[in-house]
Protein backbone atom coordinates (compact mmCIF):
# COMPACT_ATOMS: atom_id res chain seq x y z
CA UNK A 1 0.00 0.00 0.00
CA UNK A 2 1.27 3.44 -0.94
CA UNK A 3 2.49 5.87 2.19
CA UNK A 4 1.48 8.88 2.85
CA UNK A 5 2.65 12.00 4.26
CA UNK A 6 0.67 14.60 5.74
CA UNK A 7 2.02 17.97 6.03
CA UNK A 8 0.76 20.29 8.32
CA UNK A 9 1.82 24.22 7.07
CA UNK A 10 2.06 27.07 5.79
CA UNK A 11 0.99 28.34 1.95
CA UNK A 12 2.23 31.79 0.97
CA UNK A 13 2.02 33.85 -2.05
CA UNK A 14 5.99 34.63 -2.99
CA UNK A 15 6.81 38.56 -4.16
CA UNK A 16 10.09 38.16 -5.84
CA UNK A 17 12.44 41.10 -6.38
CA UNK A 18 16.28 40.50 -7.79
CA UNK A 19 19.45 43.23 -7.24
CA UNK A 20 22.26 43.08 -7.60
CA UNK A 21 22.99 42.54 -4.17
CA UNK A 22 21.14 43.13 -0.53
CA UNK A 23 21.02 46.84 0.70
CA UNK A 24 22.40 48.42 3.48
CA UNK A 25 20.05 49.46 6.30
CA UNK A 26 18.52 52.89 5.06
CA UNK A 27 19.45 52.28 1.25
CA UNK A 28 17.16 52.39 -1.01
CA UNK A 29 17.95 50.31 -4.42
CA UNK A 30 16.48 49.65 -7.49
CA UNK A 31 15.27 45.34 -8.51
CA UNK A 32 13.42 43.96 -11.17
CA UNK A 33 10.31 41.68 -9.96
CA UNK A 34 8.99 38.75 -11.05
CA UNK A 35 5.22 37.17 -11.45
CA UNK A 36 3.84 36.78 -7.71
CA UNK A 37 5.09 32.66 -7.52
CA UNK A 38 3.41 29.91 -5.17
CA UNK A 39 5.67 29.74 -1.68
CA UNK A 40 5.10 28.84 2.25
CA UNK A 41 7.17 26.63 3.65
CA UNK A 42 4.47 23.58 4.23
CA UNK A 43 4.05 24.19 0.52
CA UNK A 44 7.42 24.13 -0.94
CA UNK A 45 7.89 21.02 0.95
CA UNK A 46 4.90 19.25 0.07
CA UNK A 47 4.82 20.16 -3.93
CA UNK A 48 8.59 18.77 -3.70
CA UNK A 49 7.51 15.57 -1.97
CA UNK A 50 4.40 15.12 -4.68
CA UNK A 51 6.86 15.72 -7.68
CA UNK A 52 9.14 12.75 -6.45
CA UNK A 53 6.06 10.44 -6.52
CA UNK A 54 4.68 10.64 -2.82
CA UNK A 55 0.99 10.70 -1.87
CA UNK A 56 0.78 13.98 -0.36
CA UNK A 57 -1.80 15.47 1.86
CA UNK A 58 -2.25 19.04 3.10
CA UNK A 59 -3.05 20.84 6.29
CA UNK A 60 -3.72 24.45 5.77
CA UNK A 61 -5.32 27.52 5.47
CA UNK A 62 -5.83 30.44 3.13
CA UNK A 63 -7.59 33.89 2.48
CA UNK A 64 -9.76 34.93 0.13
CA UNK A 65 -7.96 37.19 -1.61
CA UNK A 66 -6.36 37.67 -4.85
CA UNK A 67 -2.90 35.64 -3.74
CA UNK A 68 -4.69 32.71 -2.95
CA UNK A 69 -4.99 31.23 -6.84
CA UNK A 70 -0.99 32.14 -7.26
CA UNK A 71 -0.09 30.63 -3.94
CA UNK A 72 -1.83 27.07 -4.26
CA UNK A 73 -1.32 26.62 -8.56
CA UNK A 74 1.77 24.07 -7.92
CA UNK A 75 -0.29 22.05 -4.81
CA UNK A 76 -3.29 21.64 -7.26
CA UNK A 77 -0.78 20.79 -10.59
CA UNK A 78 1.64 18.53 -8.58
CA UNK A 79 -1.31 16.68 -7.11
CA UNK A 80 -1.29 17.11 -3.47
CA UNK A 81 -4.40 16.33 -2.05
CA UNK A 82 -6.28 19.71 -0.90
CA UNK A 83 -9.40 18.38 1.19
CA UNK A 84 -8.16 19.53 4.46
CA UNK A 85 -7.00 23.26 2.97
CA UNK A 86 -9.63 25.72 3.90
CA UNK A 87 -10.44 29.29 2.16
CA UNK A 88 -10.91 31.58 5.38
CA UNK A 89 -13.13 34.66 4.53
CA UNK A 90 -11.90 37.44 6.61
CA UNK A 91 -8.01 36.43 5.98
CA UNK A 92 -5.15 37.05 3.66
CA UNK A 93 -3.30 34.69 2.12
CA UNK A 94 0.09 34.19 3.95
CA UNK A 95 2.88 36.79 1.76
CA UNK A 96 6.72 36.04 1.36
CA UNK A 97 8.42 38.70 0.20
CA UNK A 98 11.91 37.34 -1.41
CA UNK A 99 14.58 39.79 -2.70
CA UNK A 100 17.58 37.61 -3.97
CA UNK A 101 21.24 39.14 -4.98
CA UNK A 102 23.42 38.22 -8.09
CA UNK A 103 25.07 35.28 -6.46
CA UNK A 104 21.57 33.57 -5.98
CA UNK A 105 21.37 34.31 -1.86
CA UNK A 106 18.35 35.50 -0.93
CA UNK A 107 16.47 37.04 2.19
CA UNK A 108 12.99 36.63 3.09
CA UNK A 109 10.35 38.59 5.43
CA UNK A 110 7.07 36.53 6.08
CA UNK A 111 3.64 37.87 6.31
CA UNK A 112 1.64 34.85 7.50
CA UNK A 113 -1.83 35.94 6.83
CA UNK A 114 -4.61 32.90 7.38
CA UNK A 115 -1.52 30.55 8.09
CA UNK A 116 -1.70 32.25 11.69
CA UNK A 117 -4.94 30.83 11.93
CA UNK A 118 -3.64 26.80 11.77
CA UNK A 119 -3.61 26.69 15.41
CA UNK A 120 -4.40 23.98 17.95
CA UNK A 121 -8.56 24.37 17.70
CA UNK A 122 -8.57 24.28 13.38
CA UNK A 123 -5.24 21.11 13.24
CA UNK A 124 -7.84 19.04 16.02
CA UNK A 125 -10.24 19.50 13.17
CA UNK A 126 -7.92 16.99 11.08
CA UNK A 127 -6.64 14.92 13.48
CA UNK A 128 -8.06 11.60 11.64
CA UNK A 129 -6.37 12.63 8.59
CA UNK A 130 -3.23 13.30 10.54
CA UNK A 131 -3.23 10.16 12.56
CA UNK A 132 -3.52 8.04 9.65
CA UNK A 133 -0.14 9.23 8.33
CA UNK A 134 2.75 7.49 7.73
CA UNK A 135 5.00 10.55 7.73
CA UNK A 136 3.63 13.96 9.33
CA UNK A 137 6.03 16.96 7.94
CA UNK A 138 5.93 20.11 10.04
CA UNK A 139 7.52 23.47 10.23
CA UNK A 140 7.75 26.34 11.96
CA UNK A 141 5.09 28.67 10.19
CA UNK A 142 2.14 27.66 11.99
CA UNK A 143 1.28 28.81 15.51
CA UNK A 144 3.03 26.64 17.97
CA UNK A 145 -0.44 25.34 19.53
CA UNK A 146 -1.27 24.08 16.14
CA UNK A 147 2.20 22.44 15.94
CA UNK A 148 1.48 20.71 18.98
CA UNK A 149 -1.71 19.39 18.05
CA UNK A 150 -0.18 17.93 15.16
CA UNK A 151 2.34 16.31 16.76
CA UNK A 152 0.03 14.79 18.99
CA UNK A 153 -2.68 13.85 16.83
CA UNK A 154 0.67 11.64 14.53
CA UNK A 155 1.17 8.30 14.91
CA UNK A 156 3.74 7.55 12.37
CA UNK A 157 6.84 9.15 11.80
CA UNK A 158 6.90 12.84 12.74
CA UNK A 159 9.51 14.82 10.86
CA UNK A 160 10.24 18.69 11.51
CA UNK A 161 12.04 21.38 10.01
CA UNK A 162 11.49 24.25 12.28
CA UNK A 163 12.17 27.21 10.34
CA UNK A 164 11.69 29.52 11.23
CA UNK A 165 12.95 28.72 14.62
CA UNK A 166 10.16 29.37 16.65
CA UNK A 167 9.17 28.96 20.59
CA UNK A 168 7.21 25.37 20.60
CA UNK A 169 6.71 22.78 23.05
CA UNK A 170 9.64 20.75 24.04
CA UNK A 171 8.56 16.93 23.88
CA UNK A 172 6.47 17.84 20.48
CA UNK A 173 9.60 19.10 19.18
CA UNK A 174 12.30 15.99 20.47
CA UNK A 175 9.46 13.91 18.44
CA UNK A 176 11.40 14.53 15.17
CA UNK A 177 12.84 11.93 13.72
CA UNK A 178 14.74 13.62 12.09
CA UNK A 179 14.83 17.02 12.78
CA UNK A 180 15.97 19.05 9.75
CA UNK A 181 17.74 22.25 10.20
CA UNK A 182 20.96 24.31 9.00
CA UNK A 183 23.66 25.28 10.84
CA UNK A 184 22.14 28.91 12.21
CA UNK A 185 18.96 26.75 13.16
CA UNK A 186 20.45 23.95 14.74
CA UNK A 187 22.00 26.62 17.01
CA UNK A 188 18.80 28.48 17.94
CA UNK A 189 17.29 25.22 18.64
CA UNK A 190 19.73 23.97 21.16
CA UNK A 191 19.49 27.25 22.52
CA UNK A 192 15.78 26.98 22.92
CA UNK A 193 16.55 23.32 24.38
CA UNK A 194 19.08 25.11 26.96
CA UNK A 195 21.62 22.68 25.87
CA UNK A 196 23.89 24.72 23.17
CA UNK A 197 26.49 23.18 21.45
CA UNK A 198 30.36 24.15 22.28
CA UNK A 199 30.89 25.38 19.26
CA UNK A 200 29.41 26.15 15.36
CA UNK A 201 30.90 23.28 13.83
CA UNK A 202 28.29 21.34 12.12
CA UNK A 203 29.70 18.07 13.76
CA UNK A 204 29.28 19.50 17.33
CA UNK A 205 26.03 21.01 16.61
CA UNK A 206 24.97 17.85 15.12
CA UNK A 207 26.43 15.78 18.29
CA UNK A 208 24.24 18.38 20.41
CA UNK A 209 21.20 17.32 18.98
CA UNK A 210 21.88 13.96 19.79
CA UNK A 211 23.03 14.56 22.98
CA UNK A 212 19.32 16.95 23.47
CA UNK A 213 17.38 13.68 22.98
CA UNK A 214 16.29 13.42 19.28
CA UNK A 215 16.52 10.54 17.34
CA UNK A 216 18.20 11.35 14.41
CA UNK A 217 18.63 14.79 12.99
CA UNK A 218 19.63 16.37 9.57
CA UNK A 219 21.80 19.23 9.34
CA UNK A 220 21.69 20.93 5.16
CA UNK A 221 24.87 22.97 4.67
CA UNK A 222 23.77 24.40 1.16
CA UNK A 223 26.97 23.59 -1.43
CA UNK A 224 28.70 21.90 1.02
CA UNK A 225 25.96 18.82 1.44
CA UNK A 226 24.56 17.91 4.61
CA UNK A 227 25.23 15.65 7.62
CA UNK A 228 23.02 13.10 8.96
CA UNK A 229 23.06 11.87 12.26
CA UNK A 230 20.77 8.91 13.68
CA UNK A 231 23.28 9.00 15.84
CA UNK A 232 26.19 8.02 14.12
CA UNK A 233 27.50 11.41 12.08
CA UNK A 234 27.89 11.00 8.30
CA UNK A 235 28.88 13.55 5.85
CA UNK A 236 26.34 13.93 2.84
CA UNK A 237 27.90 15.47 -0.48
CA UNK A 238 25.79 17.62 -2.61
CA UNK A 239 26.74 17.77 -6.54
CA UNK A 240 28.36 20.83 -7.65
CA UNK A 241 26.08 23.27 -9.60
CA UNK A 242 26.03 26.66 -10.70
CA UNK A 243 23.79 28.42 -8.39
CA UNK A 244 20.97 30.62 -9.71
CA UNK A 245 18.61 31.09 -7.40
CA UNK A 246 18.72 29.46 -3.79
CA UNK A 247 15.05 29.90 -2.32
CA UNK A 248 13.92 26.74 -1.42
CA UNK A 249 16.70 24.91 -1.90
CA UNK A 250 16.06 23.37 1.71
CA UNK A 251 12.49 22.85 1.41
CA UNK A 252 13.32 20.83 -1.89
CA UNK A 253 15.97 19.01 0.33
CA UNK A 254 13.19 18.26 3.31
CA UNK A 255 10.13 17.31 0.82
CA UNK A 256 12.44 15.04 -1.61
CA UNK A 257 13.74 13.15 1.85
CA UNK A 258 10.38 12.33 3.24
CA UNK A 259 9.71 10.90 -0.53
CA UNK A 260 12.17 9.21 -0.34
CA UNK A 261 11.76 7.62 3.00
CA UNK A 262 8.03 6.45 1.87
CA UNK A 263 9.26 4.82 -1.24
CA UNK A 264 11.68 2.65 0.07
CA UNK A 265 10.06 1.23 3.74
CA UNK A 266 13.50 0.89 6.09
CA UNK A 267 16.36 3.12 3.65
CA UNK A 268 19.03 4.31 5.54
CA UNK A 269 18.34 8.35 6.87
CA UNK A 270 21.81 8.81 5.17
CA UNK A 271 21.12 7.56 2.02
CA UNK A 272 17.81 9.15 1.62
CA UNK A 273 19.34 12.65 2.55
CA UNK A 274 21.68 11.68 -0.23
CA UNK A 275 18.69 11.55 -2.77
CA UNK A 276 17.28 14.53 -1.18
CA UNK A 277 20.66 16.57 -1.75
CA UNK A 278 20.95 15.96 -5.57
CA UNK A 279 17.05 17.25 -5.68
CA UNK A 280 18.10 20.29 -3.59
CA UNK A 281 21.09 20.90 -6.17
CA UNK A 282 18.60 20.39 -9.06
CA UNK A 283 16.75 23.25 -7.36
CA UNK A 284 19.06 25.66 -7.62
CA UNK A 285 19.58 25.96 -10.82
CA UNK A 286 16.31 27.08 -11.70
CA UNK A 287 14.52 30.36 -10.67
CA UNK A 288 11.98 30.38 -7.92
CA UNK A 289 10.96 27.54 -5.29
CA UNK A 290 8.27 25.35 -6.31
CA UNK A 291 8.64 26.33 -9.66
CA UNK A 292 12.36 25.11 -9.58
CA UNK A 293 11.51 21.55 -8.07
CA UNK A 294 12.30 18.35 -9.90
CA UNK A 295 9.54 16.00 -11.43
CA UNK A 296 10.54 12.04 -10.84
CA UNK A 297 11.92 11.85 -14.43
CA UNK A 298 13.85 14.77 -14.38
CA UNK A 299 17.81 14.00 -14.41
CA UNK A 300 19.33 14.88 -11.19
CA UNK A 301 23.02 16.36 -10.89
CA UNK A 302 25.64 13.61 -9.59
Amino acid sequence: MEGTLVVVGSINADLVTHVERHPQPGETLLGRGDDIKAGGKGANQAVAAALQGAHVEFVGAVGADHYRKPAVRNLHSSGVDMTAVTEIDDELTGLAVITVDEKGENTIIVVPGANARVDDQYVSGHRERIAAADIVLLQGEIPPSGFREAVAAAQGRVIINLAPVVDVDRESLLRADPLIANEHEAGLILDQLGTPADDDDPHALAAALIDAGFSSAVITLGAAGALVADPELTDIPTPQVEAVDTVGAGDAFAGALCAKLLAEPGIALADAARHAARVGAFSVTRSGAQDSYPGAGDLLPE
